[in-house]
């Protein structure tokens, strides 16, 4: 690898072990395996917009690992219920398998505060991934999702993904089943319409 890459590959492992705000240029420079502290401008601007990049990087590792777990999930000739308990099986292991990744896309949110690049990326993200997800759950082809689908369905999928997510990282020893998840929405759709939920 070139300094540029080696300069990414200490970058992403400072930001897994210490995190945005603890990481210094001398951090990143040992990371790295002893690329100058110079090479970070030269290369990237700034430690800022070295992390930015860093960060980019282990989102869309974070992305492609989620949509294989998406795509994947569900046993054949299992209900739609079942299939659904078994996508949550398999986020909610990643939660703990991968953890350092998402950390870091819990990192890009409060980092994107302070980056217009990084909150654009964001932004054109999510996006996508209402979208991507929306069509996992409805077995169509992404490109076939309309809006309303993606604005509604794959909204409230990424919005549970994401809080579960948290709570995961914060409580594993506590994590709910696929089951639990299922019979929680099942409880919801009560509370939201009580006469018309199963």
């Amino acid at each position: 690898m070139g300094n540029r890459e080696d300069l990414l590959a200490g970058a992403r492992r400072c930001l897994e072990d210490k995190g945005w705000a603890r990481t210094t240029v001398r951090d990143i420079s040992t990371a790295s395996g002893g690329v100058s502290m110079a090479a970070i401008g030269y290369h990237f601007g700034s430690r800022e917009a070295l992390l930015n990049a860093a960060l980019i990087e282990a989102i869309d590792e974070w992305a492609t690992h989620t949509g294989r777990t998406l795509a994947a999930f569900g046993a054949d000739g299992a209900t739609s219920a079942e299939r659904y308990a078994a996508l949550w099986d398999a986020l909610i292991e990643s939660f703990g398998t991968r953890r350092a990744l998402w950390l870091a896309s819990l990192e890009a949110l409060v980092q994107a505060e302070h980056s217009d690049e990084l909150r654009r990326y964001l932004a054109g993200g999510q996006d996508g991934g209402r979208r991507g997800v929306a069509a996992v759950l409805t077995g169509a082809e992404e490109r076939a999702v309309d809006d309303t689908t993606a604005r509604t369905l794959g909204t409230v999928q990424m919005a549970l993904m994401t809080g579960l997510m948290t709570q995961c990282l914060t409580d594993p020893d506590r994590a709910p089943t696929g089951a639990e998840v299922v019979a929680g929405l099942r409880a919801l759709a009560r509370v939201v319409d009580p006469e018309g939920a199963p």
